[in-house]
């Protein structure tokens, strides 16, 4: 009996935990309706990483840009390069996700379907990384703040901190570092070149862009046109 009990005690205490671990994440997202986050977990990640490595925390330039002071063309550029249905979907590219399987059972590697809000999951709250533990909390997280914030919301936390190379996070502090110049003044071709980095910062430059990057860069101009321009953005 005493151990029935001991044991009743036992999930009774971890159901408190996981309640209060659910309430407390459900509020912190919900936050994000009116609160800028001052950092991101990848940016956590970058300073303690710099730490262990050369026993001084990296400087991480971050700049919150609002966004009334993010110019159509920069917003634009990134749903172009990352997420072109994000206006449309729940959370997740479904479309994208059946492509990415077909690739595979041909042979393909299997690349990612990741849409703007699964990376604003990652970026903010998680880690680097395909273990299932990664996968399943991104999951249920992005379904959370597609239920509390607005799709616009969505995308300025976006904008705000991702990341444009190893030690660069958000538009704000890119348009600084490598045009300088506020990103309100950047134009399409800058703003499709910031862009075109995002599926590998820690590989991409655009301060020496390769021929890749430029080649990525006008097919998201073009991507942009066909998306009818900043119209688009109406949508959110």
């Amino acid at each position: 009996m005493a151990v029935r009990q001991r044991w009743r005690g036992l999930f009774k205490w971890l159901g408190i935990a996981v309640a209060a671990w659910l309430v407390s994440t459900v509020l912190a997202v919900l936050a994000l309706r009116w609160v800028d986050p001052p950092t991101s977990a990848f940016m956590l990640q970058r300073w303690v990483a710099g730490h262990f490595q050369s026993g001084e925390p990296p400087y991480v330039y971050y700049e919150w840009v609002d966004w009334d002071g993010i110019p159509a063309p920069v917003a634009l550029a990134a749903v172009a390069a990352e997420d072109q249905r994000f206006p449309d979907h729940a959370g997740f590219d479904l479309v994208e996700i059946e492509r990415a399987w077909k690739r595979y059972q041909a042979g393909g590697q299997l690349r990612g379907a990741s849409t703007i809000s699964q990376q604003t999951v990652k970026n903010l709250f998680l880690w680097s990384g395909r273990d299932p533990l990664r996968k399943g909390l991104e999951a249920g997280l992005t379904l959370l703040i597609e239920a509390l914030l607005p799709k616009q919301r969505i995308l300025e936390i976006y904008l705000n901190i991702a990341q444009f190379s190893p030690d660069t996070f958000g538009v704000g502090a890119a348009a600084w570092r490598y045009f300088d110049r506020p990103v309100i003044a950047l134009d399409a071709r800058q703003a499709a070149l910031l862009a075109a980095v995002l599926p590998a910062p820690e590989e991409y430059r655009i301060d020496a862009p390769s021929a890749k990057v430029r080649g990525r860069a006008d097919w998201i101009r073009r991507q942009m046109r066909n998306l009818g321009g900043s119209s688009y953005l109406g949508r959110l």
